[in-house]
């Protein structure tokens, strides 16, 4: 069956061309040796002698070396065909079982390193990548279900219990307030994924310009200092006083604000959430630490998804997506975003590269 698709296919039609035109030069070279040769025997012995059995033998020789040149050929137009074919085959056989059974498949390998195996390697990658970017879609999918279906049931059962019974003007006015409070906590949910999607697409860059990171960061602080008092817990900022960097100043508060907010809110209580700001490798560095339980070295990859939770249930308030803004926005700016121990707690740092050297006033 090979054999047959290998005889069918386009990449032997142009073996065949190839040896078409091999066999010409190679007969036009022979045909220039056979009457050269002749030429040259007679210019030297002139009619003394009988040429004929020489002719013959030339002739001959010339004829098997033809024949044993198209054998060649064909044959090695045939293996080198065949072997093409045949990995096409692999490639084809498994985007067939993926297109049956699922992303689980990968095309097998050689071990030869050849450019077959290179091409086999990054597809595999490409599923590889496929393969997990759809887990990420149906996590997303089943966590954004779970988080509508609460308030959205909590809703329906409101305005089911408000129709059945007697208007009451401060019960109406409680339940209102609610439903409207659930819409709203939606209606943020949606935002901040377009929000997050509007980062990722880089739509926002035209904001960029150089401002001081240390500055941002001390009106972050201050925001948060009262919401800090509220669980007695101490909000500070330290290190440099200008720390320059290229972005845009509203992202950059909001993740700062975002990284703030979940390390007073999982901190420890009455314990400290300290905000350091520093230029750093000829860029700048902005480290947020406290002392709460810390996130499991297992887990630190997989908070800045859509929608992760460390807190599987998912009863306690919030969306998972504070850290996927994050994380946005340290992409934007081409910042490392790394998670480390506090011992206790855990400190989040980004590090942001070079500011550009366009524009040297703060903003």
């Amino acid at each position: 069956m090979l054999l047959a698709k290998t005889l069918r296919s386009s990449t032997f039609r142009l073996a065949l061309i190839a040896i078409a035109a091999f066999g010409l030069i190679v007969a036009a070279i022979m045909a220039y040796v056979y009457f050269g040769t002749l030429a040259y025997v007679q210019s030297r012995i002139g009619d003394a002698g009988d040429h004929d059995a020489f002719t013959r033998m030339i002739e001959l020789a010339m004829v098997a070396v033809a024949v044993l040149l198209l054998v060649l050929a064909g044959l090695a137009a045939v293996l080198v065909t065949r072997r093409t074919v045949g990995r096409i085959e692999q490639i084809n056989a498994t985007s067939r079982a993926i297109m049956l059974s699922g992303l689980d498949q990968r095309i097998p390998l050689r071990d030869s390193n050849d450019e077959w195996d290179r091409v086999a390697e990054n597809l595999n990658q490409m599923l590889d990548r496929i393969e997990t970017l759809m887990g990420e879609v149906k996590q997303v999918s089943d966590n954004v279900a779970h988080d509508l279906r609460t308030p959205l049931t909590r809703m329906r059962g409101r305005l089911e219990k408000a129709y059945h019974t007697p208007r009451n003007g401060e019960a109406d006015a409680a339940l209102i307030g609610d439903t409207i409070a659930d819409l709203d906590a939606v209606l943020h949910m949606f935002a901040s994924i377009t929000r997050i999607s509007e980062i990722e697409t880089r739509a926002r860059r035209s904001a960029f310009r150089t401002l001081n990171l240390a500055e941002v960061a001390g009106e972050v602080v201050e925001l948060y200092d009262a919401a800090a008092e509220q669980v007695a817990t101490r909000l500070s900022l330290g290190g440099d006083r200008e720390v320059a960097i290229t972005g845009d100043r509203d992202l950059l508060f909001d993740a700062v604000a975002n990284l703030v907010d979940n390390a007073i809110k999982h901190g420890s209580k009455g314990g400290t959430v300290t905000v350091t700001c520093r230029s750093a490798d000829g860029g700048a560095a902005i480290a947020i630490a406290d002392d709460g339980p810390g996130i499991p070295a297992d887990q630190r990859d997989q908070v800045f998804k859509r929608f992760y939770r460390l807190e599987q249930s998912r009863y306690t308030p919030g969306n998972g997506l504070g850290l996927s803004l994050v994380a946005a926005v340290a992409r934007l700016h081409g910042a490392e975003i790394v998670l480390h121990d506090n011992a206790p707690g855990l400190t989040v740092r980004l590090q942001f590269p070079p500011p550009s050297q366009s524009g040297t006033a703060f903003a």
